[in-house]
């Protein structure tokens, strides 16, 4: 099965490890993992700031760089959901309406591709530690992936998996959200760091690295010893 990496915008400065480890889970299960140089942003901070117009020039590129994928997989529920969106975004756009189904169909979040698409509940892994898990809006409600990631967590070897009260919880980070009001922000994600605490996890698992750059941001200000960590480094691991 050839997969085409979409490494989105913050794994490509932030988090590089999510895409090596990305990668090597998927090349692991057997795909053959390539990376369309073309890509770029796919335009979710203007579309949610509503410059759309100003969004579709960096959507067109994403149809084009993955034209001849035959599947697309990111380590990002919310970018991906963006790109579900673009069917309806180019609707009724006799040029890019069809293009734009045609990626939508195709690409997958890392942890939905696994599940859904390879049928794999387990990936081999194993991990020690303490871990709760943070359904991040966009991944959950716009790309409705809720189960996938907790079945891989759980049937990973060695894992102690606890559940994070209020976790379907906004952690204020929203993208722009977090910049446009940050007072609000601010005491959203300080209630998601009390939740977290309350579990008595030493690690706080997510699927989006907005999300966990947020959180792990307040709980490192507040002297909090948790690890916060991207879904894929926990599913490659091996210890």
């Amino acid at each position: 099965m050839k997969v085409s990496l979409f490494i989105t915008c913050i794994s490509d400065i932030m988090f590089p490890n999510v895409g090596k480890n990305t990668v090597e889970i998927l090349e692991r299960l057997g795909c053959e993992v390539d990376f369309p140089t073309l890509q770029t942003c796919c335009g979710q901070p203007a579309y949610n700031s509503g410059y759309l117009e100003e969004a579709k020039g960096s959507m067109k590129q994403m149809i084009r760089a993955f034209k001849d994928a035959e599947y697309v997989v990111g380590p990002s529920g919310s970018c991906v959901g963006m790109i579900r969106e673009y069917p309806h975004v180019f609707k009724g756009d006799s040029e890019w309406e069809k293009p734009a189904q045609e990626l939508a169909a195709k690409t997958f979040e890392l942890t939905q591709f696994i599940v859904d698409v390879l049928g794999v509940k387990d990936v081999g892994s194993t991990f020690k530690g303490k871990v709760t898990y943070h359904p991040s809006c966009h991944m959950t409600r716009i790309l409705g992936v809720k189960d996938a990631p907790k079945i891989l967590l759980q049937n990973v070897k060695g894992i102690e998996f606890v559940e994070l009260p209020s976790g379907e919880d906004c952690c204020g980070f929203g993208g722009t959200f977090s910049v446009k009001k940050p007072e609000i922000s601010a005491e959203m994600v300080k209630e998601k760091s009390r939740h977290v605490t309350e579990t008595g996890a030493e690690y706080l698992v997510g699927g989006d690295m907005g999300c966990l750059m947020n959180i792990g941001g307040r709980m490192q200000r507040e002297g909090k010893n948790v690890k916060v960590i991207h879904i894929s480094e926990i599913l490659n691991t091996h210890n």
